[in-house]
């Protein structure tokens, strides 16, 4: 084949500078890169580094949490999902079929779950009540008046509230429905709008302590707003004390994860014979390509990662609780539930191995009384939140965002409570710190979220490579 004249190499290569020279800086590198050549090396405000966590989630914790999340006792989720908004008036539900949600019927939920009346040993009966809200209080002493043991309860609620970082929902109420998460899965519903907007709108707003004059870069899915604009915001953010920015991280953090799952599990197909659900990079090069997001992306995925910290240092921190002999994850099935403590146990041994655990300690740390302020306000500031996820139209998203918030929220009261969770006695009198069977759910299945989200990303890493 003859070789091409030279003034015509020479005209070629005018052409290709001339392109490069039109396209927005950085938009001649990969769409892998664009997303993930930020979100490397060390995170702010902490001592751990994302390839350590990629490798430590991926192929120690992911596999084994998965098998744990798949077992009735951390599959069935007692919510209200029939609350009022106390915040607006939604005037209307999601009508898309996808945001539904099917709740369990009675015979299907484990005795030992439903009932809550037997564990395996009169010492677990015993230690049991103290986890369950005092719940048989009058057949401890009948001779208490009906007042004297709504009294006690009111004080018991009073108790945990003042550690509790989530308004849990009454599960005792008659809306209040079983839930079989395997069976409602969190993926892309196609709520949208307005309506899904005005939820992070108001997280962000109202909630993360950042002034109405800092102007928060906002919808993921809108362009329009410079790169300028979002590094004010973040000078701004970056100027904060370290438990504010830890807090807004989180939410970002949290909110990066979500947006993951939407993104991994979107309806690619819907027909009347079949569905189809599966990756769609186009979506998340849309809420994390460096360019689309004007740089925002590749900071919203650094996010996730310290809220994966955040809760996997809560898990290494709670393990003595789990530890007592007399802790059953009841069901009613013997065999099993000891068969999933004993997976249980595995995971929280492997987590405390992590050797690059978030320091809670750095937080709210210096002069008490400041700090005692300091984490009353990001306490009630995430029960806020928490309060929020009544408003969510899609019932679904509702779902997955009040469990989410939940086990976040758990985390929280783990690391920060007043309560000593550490050198727990085995045996004897319950220690004050307890967790409700609710906490427990939520608290697992919020964290595996997060290790989904970590695993997907290297799911989206070799897909954006494909498209090279």
């Amino acid at each position: 084949m003859p070789r091409p004249p030279l003034r015509r190499l020479l005209l070629l290569l005018l052409l290709a500078l001339a392109a490069a020279q039109e396209q927005p800086p950085g938009a001649a590198g990969s769409a892998e890169r664009r997303c993930f050549c930020q979100v490397t090396g060390y995170l702010d405000d902490c001592t751990c580094d994302v390839e350590t966590l990629d490798a430590f989630n991926n192929y120690k914790v992911f596999p084994r949490l998965q098998t744990l999340l798949e077992s009735d006792y951390f599959r069935y989720y007692k919510v209200n999902l029939k609350k009022r908004c106390p915040f607006w008036n939604v005037i209307s539900h999601c009508g898309i079929r996808d945001c539904a949600v099917e709740p369990c019927q009675s015979n299907k939920i484990p005795d030992g779950i439903r009932s809550a009346s037997y564990k395996y040993s009169e010492e677990a009966n015993t230690s049991a009540k103290d986890c369950e809200e005092e719940e048989r209080l009058g057949a401890v002493d009948e001779s208490l008046s009906v007042k004297t043991v709504e009294a006690v309860r009111k004080w018991t609620r009073h108790d945990d509230a003042a550690n509790s970082f989530c308004e849990a929902d009454d599960i005792q109420s008659p809306e209040a429905e079983y839930v079989d998460l395997l069976l409602n899965p969190e993926r892309y519903t196609g709520y949208k709008g307005p309506d899904a907007w005005r939820i992070w709108n108001s997280i962000y707003e109202e909630n993360c302590f950042k002034p109405q004059s800092i102007k928060r870069p906002l919808n993921p899915l809108t362009s329009g707003r410079g790169e300028n604009e979002g590094n004010m915001f973040y000078s701004w953010l970056e100027g904060l004390c370290v438990e504010k920015r830890a807090f807004y991280k989180l939410i970002s953090g949290l909110h990066a994860s979500i947006n993951i799952h939407l993104s991994a599990r979107y309806l690619l197909q819907d027909t009347w014979s079949k569905k189809q659900w599966g990756h769609n990079v186009t979506e998340f090069q849309q809420r994390f390509d460096e360019l689309l997001t004007q740089g925002e992306g590749p900071r919203r995925l650094k996010n996730l990662y310290f809220i994966y910290l955040i809760e996997l240092r809560a898990l290494s921190k709670v393990l003595p609780f789990f530890e007592r002999p007399d802790f059953q994850l009841f069901t009613g099935d013997k065999d099993r539930d000891g068969e999933v403590k004993s997976l249980l146990l595995e995971i929280l041994h492997s987590v405390k191995s992590f050797p690059l655990h978030f320091d809670e300690n750095s937080l709210f740390a210096g002069n008490q009384r400041e700090a005692a302020k300091l984490k009353e306000e990001f306490r009630l500031h995430f029960r806020n939140i928490s309060r929020i996820m009544d408003c969510v139209g899609c019932i679904k998203c509702r779902l997955w965002g009040k469990l989410q918030t939940q086990g976040l929220g758990t985390a929280l009261k783990i690391l920060f409570s007043e309560s000593q969770i550490e050198n727990m006695p085995e045996r004897g009198p319950s220690p004050k710190f307890h967790l409700t069977r609710q906490e427990i759910v939520a608290l697992f299945n919020a964290f595996g979220r997060i290790s989904t989200s970590v695993k997907e990303l290297e799911n989206f890493r070799g897909l954006l490579q494909t498209l090279q």
